[in-house]
């Protein structure tokens, strides 16, 4: 006598209870760091590249790129190196070009 082969049927999940959310939380907007929002003193060097005034250093790095893209002082190669003019020099410490990871070490010494 010849067995009889079952069929081989597929199981399928089902959901027996619904899952349950977690409540949503509201959305609140981010706190400014207060070390960054402290208005700081500008040196000479850097008041002659970005103006004179006490900044934060936020608006400092803000001013900087605006100078930095305005005289086209990008590497094209690697935009991540700045090609300082002799201007951003005396801020760089005399550096010629500079990693923009670098540039707020630089920028830093120059706020008091």
């Amino acid at each position: 006598m010849a067995k009889a082969k079952k069929k081989a049927t597929k199981k399928v999940a089902t959901k027996k209870t619904a899952a349950k959310k977690a409540p949503a939380k509201k959305a609140t907007k981010r706190k400014p760091n207060a070390a960054f929002m402290k208005k700081l003193g500008v040196s000479e060097a850097l008041a002659a590249v970005i103006g004179a005034g006490d900044r934060a250093r936020t608006e400092v790095v803000s001013a900087l790129w605006k100078y930095i893209k305005k005289h086209n002082l990008q590497d094209p190669k690697n935009k991540r190196n700045i090609l300082a003019d002799d201007k951003l020099k005396k801020v760089f410490g005399g550096k010629g070009v500079v990693n923009m990871f670098e540039m707020t070490k630089h920028v830093s010494k120059h706020l008091k």
